[in-house]
């Protein structure tokens, strides 16, 4: 199977009679692993008036080029992607282009990586389950220098520089760490973890004996109690495994 071939930049015509006077229109450009919901942001994004164009890269290898090639106001930035996750991507976007808003896009609950997101230089963190209209006014706080931060994230936030409240075990997994120890809570087994996150079962294997070690615990089902617990995985997404072939 050849390399998935992304759509080339897509400009519009603008309806000039929304626009504000002082209207600046910016450039988005969608990293998702999945081309439904890129199709589906793309035709979001090229209706509203305030985007110049958008572009598609489906992982971050691609996201990164066209980031080198051109000059954007907005990537809008997914976490789970195949390879490099979008937590890593971010890192290594914030230190090429530091000014470079990115609002992430998942399909993670806050409780799950925001913080991380926003720790590692995200404008911004939104679930996918999100309204089209907050997604627009997210877009365009960040591609105006803004931050986008929900009320539950922020108490989030108060919490987290609260000297007085403790850190939860699993802020000490690295980011890498935290995406296996979902997927195992969730009920893949390692060599189903290696393949879609593109690891080797040797490293998916090394990163579950230090995520155990880190977390004081002995087997895959505390790691399932402590993450529905904390809100890391739903009991949905546990069944889901469990009447999945393996």
């Amino acid at each position: 199977m050849g390399a998935p071939v992304t759509e080339p930049e897509t400009p519009h015509q603008t309806d000039h009679s929304r626009q504000s006077p002082d209207h600046r229109q910016f450039r988005v450009l969608i990293v998702d692993d999945h081309a439904i919901v890129r199709a589906g942001l793309k035709q979001l994004l090229n209706e509203c008036p305030d985007v110049a164009a958008t572009s598609e890269a489906t992982n971050a290898h691609e996201a990164l080029k066209k980031i080198r090639e051109q000059d954007w106001d907005v990537v809008l930035l997914d976490i789970s992607m195949p390879g490099k996750n979008g937590l890593e991507a971010l890192k290594q976007i914030k230190n090429e282009r530091p000014r470079l808003a990115v609002l992430i896009l998942s399909m993670h609950t806050e409780n799950q990586y925001a913080l991380r997101a926003l720790k590692a230089g995200a404008a911004g963190y939104l679930t996918k389950g999100c309204i089209p209209e907050q997604l627009l006014e997210a877009v365009a706080k960040v591609a105006s220098g803004g931050k986008y931060i929900t009320t539950a994230l922020a108490e989030k936030l108060a919490n987290a520089l609260d000297p007085n409240v403790r850190d939860v075990p699993h802020e000490a997994l690295s980011n890498r760490e935290l995406q296996v120890f979902q997927l195992l809570a969730a009920g893949k087994q390692v060599s189903q973890i290696g393949q879609a996150l593109s690891l080797s079962t040797k490293t998916v294997s090394a990163h579950r004996a230090n995520i155990l070690k880190k977390m004081h615990m002995k087997n895959n089902a505390e790691l399932m109690f402590y993450a529905i617990d904390n809100g890391l995985v739903s009991r949905d997404q546990i069944t889901q495994m469990a009447n999945e072939p393996h």
